[in-house]
């Protein structure tokens, strides 16, 4: 059991290695985690009364950190025991004569590196750090022991012989170096050299941010955050288990039960999302992309269980089931999230103007390429197999100018039931200097959306 104690203070630096990810969307949990260490190693003032060469589990840590009356179920704490530490703000923890730490300072250190605005610091920071669920609460017990701080076995805690390797102070440069050195193979190949030249601070400013659109709201971030600590613990047990979602589905517009073996985790578009193969929402495709803020359970299962789905338990028994390369490998081949929608070709005319500015040279898919007028018309010809409807579309592109600029994609697309949304916001965000060709139901579909949103606009 290591014999050092505790006493790393809240700076900017370490927080960040805690959080393992964005500071700004994810503040409160890397102060928690420092509070919870202090009661696992602190001094003997803060250190529980815990058994930690025996192990302990949440609820011995939970009996003693927090006052009788506090919750033992699920729900976030409402009480008035101004006793009990889930009362005590963020600040307070924070900001007291033990700790030392300088509010003013601390604060214009967190804003300048994380770029969060200071009246959302604020509210963060008068919120109360231990008012959480359960959920929260363990999932900081297993991020804890990602991160080296316990040994997690039989069910049990227990204390590690040596603290991990973390931000002491920015002037430590030997440390600094190495607890900057993060895994970067998640991220798009274009990105990873960037990351690493200008993952550091230059003279003690941080030169290099990541800017993403994130939808998914602060009351879920922490559930959305367990989720995907709960796929990791399941990844690493040979062999996977499948796993029961409780899935609130928006295309649906119902809470389903969905019966699937998990794959990978993506984030694209704003959202984070698993991949998982078995059940969807709709029952019309084994693939389907669940929305890790819309999981409002999941449920390990065995391999046994009558209730999984034949198809996945044929797959199981031939040591046939997907792996993430295989999503790579259907996304390279059409233009989509939505890998398991069937491929349609698409024709798009753009202005050639705009093409020339914000079109070509960009990546937007190994599918997408420039073509010329005349293919554009051979594709019509090969695509369009009834005469009419051929003909009308010939005559549209007769009339529209061969100095335009023509690309040709494959994308994810059935009906416009069954389609990939980034594609379609893409498309409506050329609007009105793209004009769709094929698939002609997308086109017609295109078509009578200009004309409603046009009726909005009508009168003035």
């Amino acid at each position: 059991m290591v014999e050092e104690v505790f006493r790393d203070v809240p700076q900017v630096e370490l927080l960040q290695w805690f959080a393992r990810g964005s500071l700004k969307q994810n503040l409160l949990r890397p102060i928690r985690l420092w509070v919870w260490l202090h009661t696992l190693y602190g001094e003997s003032t803060q250190r529980l009364a815990l058994d930690l060469e025996e192990g302990f589990t949440y609820a011995q840590w939970r009996d003693l950190f927090f006052t009788s009356t506090h919750t033992k179920g699920e729900e976030v704490p409402k009480h008035d025991d101004v006793n009990c530490p889930c009362t005590k703000t963020t600040a307070d923890w924070l900001f007291n004569s033990k700790t030392g730490i300088a509010e003013v300072e601390w604060k214009k250190s967190l804003i300048s590196h994380a770029d969060i605005n200071e009246s959302k610091l604020n509210q963060l920071l008068k919120e109360n750090l231990f008012a959480v669920t359960r959920r929260s609460l363990q999932g900081d017990l297993q991020t804890l022991e990602k991160l080296g701080w316990l040994v997690y076995k039989n069910h049990k805690y227990y204390a590690i012989s040596e603290y991990p390797l973390r931000p002491l102070s920015v002037t430590d440069e030997a440390n600094k170096v190495k607890f900057n050195v993060y895994e970067l193979n998640f991220l798009h190949e274009d990105l990873v050299a960037i990351a690493q030249n200008h993952s550091q601070e230059i003279n003690g400013i941080q030169r290099f941010f990541v800017h993403l659109d994130y939808v998914i709201p602060k009351s879920t971030i922490d559930l959305v955050e367990n989720w995907q600590w709960e796929l990791k613990e399941l990844w690493t047990k040979p062999p996977i288990p499948p796993i029961k979602l409780r899935y609130s589905s928006a295309k649906i517009a119902d809470t389903v039960d969905c019966i699937v073996y998990p794959i990978c985790i993506y984030y694209v578009q704003r959202a984070v999302y698993l991949c998982g193969f078995g059940d969807s929402p709709n029952r019309n495709h084994h693939w389907y992309n669940f929305r890790l803020d819309h999981v409002q359970e999941i449920t390990s299962l065995e391999w046994k269980n009558p209730a999984i789905p034949q198809q996945l338990q044929q797959h199981y028994h031939q040591k046939t089931l997907p792996n993430p390369s295989e999503i790579t490998l259907k996304m390279s081949e059409a233009w989509g999230f939505d890998f398991y929608l069937p491929s349609q070709l698409m024709l798009l005319r753009f202005d050639r103007d705009f093409a020339q500015r914000y079109v070509k040279g960009t990546e937007r898919h190994d599918t997408f390429k420039e073509i010329s007028y005349q293919q554009a018309r051979n594709l019509i010809r090969q695509q369009i197999q009834q005469p009419q409807q051929q003909k009308l579309l010939l005559e549209t592109l007769l009339n529209r100018s061969s100095k335009d600029a023509y690309y040709k994609a494959f994308i994810r697309y059935k009906d416009k039931t069954e389609r990939d949304n980034n594609v379609i916001m893409r498309l409506r965000a050329w609007r009105p200097k793209c004009e769709i060709l094929l698939p002609l139901e997308l086109r017609q579909e295109m078509a009578q959306e200009v004309d409603n949103e046009a009726k909005l606009y009508s009168n003035f």
